[in-house]
């Protein structure tokens, strides 16, 4: 095929697919790169049902197109991406005359709801902020008479080891109030330098076998030639440690975890069009979020856990924004997937 249209489709968001006379895929543009979440190489010269599952609905817009040399729209298509991963899309087939090519053109049903989720995620993160703040205020100003009355009691003792007490109480509010700053009230700006995200990852990981040394498998599926990102290490740090662990916590400490990057591109994160954004995902087999929580399960003080306090992923949350990122997932039983997009700015790429 002639280069000459290739640089014009190179720069259209909607994802495109070229087919050749043989139905292989002859090129993909970057958006279909992305919305497939795979490298051209993997596709170029392979039939899409060597690529994809769940072909029916497809191979049957394509041969209506060239049975009939004709667009054929495929309103309401399904694609299955192995391993576990489905689209539904809008296709578009249409033959190109001047060279026996065919042109498919996909379009993302769901981007509207994603656009309105991620609105509805600014609002709730915003919202977030302001109850841990209230929160904060009010968790801190009893520990404050707490700490104050057993400073007073200090005094009236008279034997020195009852004051060992009242030290354990001083001690302990001090280090409250420092994690109510710290946890609840994340106010401060980050502190943006250049890092590698798989060190971010390492560290997380390291952490979690130290706790989990036996029964937890940790599997690393990285994308090694990613390009370094500005970001707080300590915040993308915590970030990804609160999705790890509440993913341990959820398995009772048993199952297994992958850790997967992978480069995104021509996409949009809070309100921004981005060239390139670094997706990190954060996999396990464990047995999924209940769906009555789906909507809710970033708002404070939900945990789909007894014993969970509800704060782990509304702080990711309030972290990721604070990176202009999002995050999601996707559950089911056997299967939970977050993913944290980070964009990479113009200067990094």
């Amino acid at each position: 095929m002639s280069d000459t249209f290739l640089p014009t489709f190179e720069h259209l968001a909607t994802a495109i697919i070229l087919l050749d006379e043989e139905s292989h895929v002859a090129y993909l543009n970057s958006a279909a790169e992305n919305l497939f979440a795979l490298g051209s190489k993997s596709l170029i010269g392979h039939p899409l049902q060597h690529i994809f599952t769940n072909t029916e609905q497809l191979a049957t817009a394509i041969q209506h197109a060239l049975t009939n040399n004709a667009s054929y729209i495929e309103h309401h298509l399904t694609l299955g991406i192995p391993p576990h991963n489905k689209l539904h899309l809008r296709c578009t087939a249409t033959p190109l005359q001047f060279n026996k090519h065919l042109l498919l053109e996909f379009h993302t049903i769901d981007r509207p709801l994603k656009l309105a989720r991620e609105e509805q995620m600014l609002d709730q993160t915003q919202a977030n902020r302001l109850l841990l703040r209230n929160l904060a205020h009010e968790i801190k100003n009893p520990l404050g008479g707490i700490r104050g009355a057993a400073q007073l009691l200090e005094y009236e003792l008279e034997k020195p080891s009852m004051r060992e007490y009242t030290q354990v109480v001083i001690q302990e509010s001090d280090r409250l109030v420092s994690l109510m700053e710290k946890l609840l009230t994340p106010q401060h700006k980050p502190n943006f330098s250049s890092l590698n995200i798989h060190e971010v990852l390492e560290r997380v990981r390291s952490v979690v076998l130290a706790e989990f040394p036996k029964n937890i498998s940790i599997q690393r599926d990285y994308d090694i030639s990613l390009p370094e990102l500005m970001g707080d290490k300590e915040q993308l740090i915590q970030t990804i440690l609160n999705l790890v662990c509440n993913a341990t916590q959820s398995m009772q400490g048993h199952g297994n975890i992958v850790l997967r990057t992978r480069i995104s591109r021509q996409i949009t994160l809070m309100k921004k069009r981005h060239r390139l954004a670094v997706a990190v995902q954060v996999i396990d087999n464990g047995p999924g979020i209940p769906t009555h929580l789906h909507d809710k399960i970033f708002y404070p003080l939900v945990s789909g856990r007894d014993n969970g306090h509800g704060l782990g992923l509304t702080l990711a949350q309030d972290f990721v924004s604070q990176h202009e990122g999002s995050i999601g997932f996707d559950s089911e039983p056997g299967r939970t997937c977050f993913t944290v997009m980070l964009p990479l700015k113009s200067s990094e790429q």
